[in-house]
């Protein structure tokens, strides 16, 4: 016996105080289950999702903060008699971020052997839906992970191919923790107010901030999205264009009139949907 239309139905019945993205994912669990079991040959009532729209809007960088930024981290400084990896992790981690538009969690788990810096690429285990891709970067950026790396190996540790890219002391990965707690002390020394761990400014927003930048930097030049769009999202990892297509949306609205009006058909495409990530 599968679940029934009745069952199905009390489910989905939005709950006293219940938010609306709450409800949305917990019809969306029994949508899957449903759609499992019809799929393994148990007859099962498949419900509709309800109406959902997101109200997160991620955090754009400016131009100018990003030298705030970029500024700060360059100015990173310990007291006597300290060691600390993140000094010199920090700003070849953020100009990653903001030059390739990885996740975080990516960043962290490269390897020495995902990073080749003589042709310029990384090869990105995807954390997030499971996939390998690679991306390539530019010459400025391979001169700050060489730097890096010139710094890292004067450690009193071993640095081998398996080893993680960014290691803290001890040569073990770099924790993400460890790096937000930087990211807030760069913020206060850039004087970008950090209003919260939702709001943000996050980390994770300078791939967001990487997402923007390249459509506006396409509108710009007169790219056409329609045939671009599509390489954006692979960088990104996104699995389906809806994800990319919100960046779309997004950088319409923060650069009116930037992107030419035959350009912003894109925006009807898919749904009108918030799907920017969260993480």
């Amino acid at each position: 016996m599968g679940v029934s239309k009745k069952l199905s139905e009390k489910w989905s019945e939005r709950k006293h105080n219940e938010s609306s993205s709450y409800r949305f994912h917990r019809c969306l669990c029994l949508n899957q289950l449903s759609s499992y079991l019809c799929q393994i040959g148990i007859r099962s009532y498949i419900p509709k999702l309800p109406r959902y729209q997101s109200s997160f809007t991620p955090y754009i960088f400016s131009q100018e903060e990003m030298s705030a930024i970029f500024s700060a981290v360059d100015g990173l400084t310990l007291h006597r008699k300290m060691m600390n990896s993140m000094i010199f992790i920090m700003p070849a981690l953020l100009r990653l971020l903001y030059s390739t538009g990885v996740r975080i969690s990516e960043a962290l788990d490269l390897r020495n052997k995902d990073v080749n810096m003589n042709d310029g690429y990384l090869v990105i285990k995807d954390s997030k839906n499971g996939k390998q891709r690679m991306l390539p970067f530019s010459e400025s950026l391979t001169i700050v992970l060489k730097d890096y790396v010139n710094h890292r190996n004067r450690l009193p540790v071993p640095v081998f191919e398996e080893d993680p890219f960014f290691i803290s002391l001890n040569g073990s990965r770099c924790s993400s923790d460890t790096v937000y707690k930087w990211f807030r002390k760069i913020l206060r020394q850039a004087k970008i107010p950090f209003t919260g761990n939702h709001n943000g400014p996050r980390v994770h927003d300078l791939r967001h901030t990487f997402a923007v930048t390249s459509l506006a930097r396409m509108g710009e030049t007169g790219v056409d999205l329609y045939s671009k769009l599509p390489v954006l999202s692979t960088c990104l990892g996104h699995q389906s264009l809806n994800a990319t297509n919100s960046y779309v949306r997004l950088t319409a609205e923060m650069f009116p009139g930037l992107l030419k009006s035959a350009d912003l058909v894109c925006l009807n495409v898919f749904p009108d949907l918030m799907s920017y990530e969260s993480h």
